[in-house]
Parts: C-alpha cells; sequence; structure tokens
C-alpha cells in the first residue's frame, strides 16, 4: 500500500474518527474516498485539500513530503489534536455549547476525591 494511503488511515485512527466520517466531513461518498484509503485512486488537489483539511494535517504530510516530523506527543496534545478537528465539524450553536463545556472544566476548581 502506498505512502498516501498509509497516512490516511493512520491519521484517521490518530483523531479516533472512521473512514465513512473523513468521507462524510470531506463531501465524499465511502466508495471514494474508500478508493483512496484502499491505494486504488488518488484524488484530484482539490480533493486532497479537502481531505487533509478534514484530518487537520497539511497536504505534505499527508503525501509523505514531510517525513521527518515523527514527534512522539504527549496523550494531552494527541487529544488537544483530535478535538481541534473535531470542531471544524461543528456548527456555530455547536460550537457555543462546546465552549460553555470547555470553560466550565476548565475554570472552576476540581473537588477533591
Amino acid at each position: 500500500m502506498d505512502t498516501f494511503a498509509l497516512n490516511l488511515k493512520r491519521r484517521a485512527e490518530q483523531l479516533g474518527i472512521s473512514n465513512a466520517e473523513v468521507a462524510r466531513r470531506a463531501g465524499l461518498s465511502d466508495r471514494r474516498y474508500g478508493n483512496y484509503v484502499s491505494g486504488v485512486r488518488e484524488p484530484d488537489l482539490s480533493t486532497l485539500v479537502r481531505v487533509a483539511d478534514v484530518l487537520g494535517i497539511s497536504v505534505d504530510e499527508l503525501l509523505g513530503v514531510n517525513a521527518t516530523n515523527n514527534k512522539v506527543r504527549t496523550v494531552e496534545e494527541q487529544f488537544q489534536d483530535r478535538i481541534a478537528v473535531a470542531l471544524k465539524a461543528l456548527k456555530c450553536e455547536d460550537l457555543q455549547r462546546v465552549v460553555l463545556m470547555i470553560e466550565a472544566l476548565a475554570f472552576h476548581p476540581k473537588q477533591p476525591a
């Protein structure tokens, strides 16, 4: 399997989202996106940019051009990355709710266990 297809699978796994969800967020059919993940086809440039945006990764990284960025990431960084990508899929009303929840978690003192 080529680097691009492997990077698609790896990135979706890192974000905890399915191929079907990536396809939906990118405005693609499951079948079309499945062809990219399986290495059967490669997307055109505009589709590649949309998929990279959905996955929160640069086109270069997705294509394997920038393979030197193998920094070990903390669990917190991985969660922050997943949150950032998920936020892009939300509409304004849902974003308002998320802000309130995050602020409540971040700024209220924790109760002792």
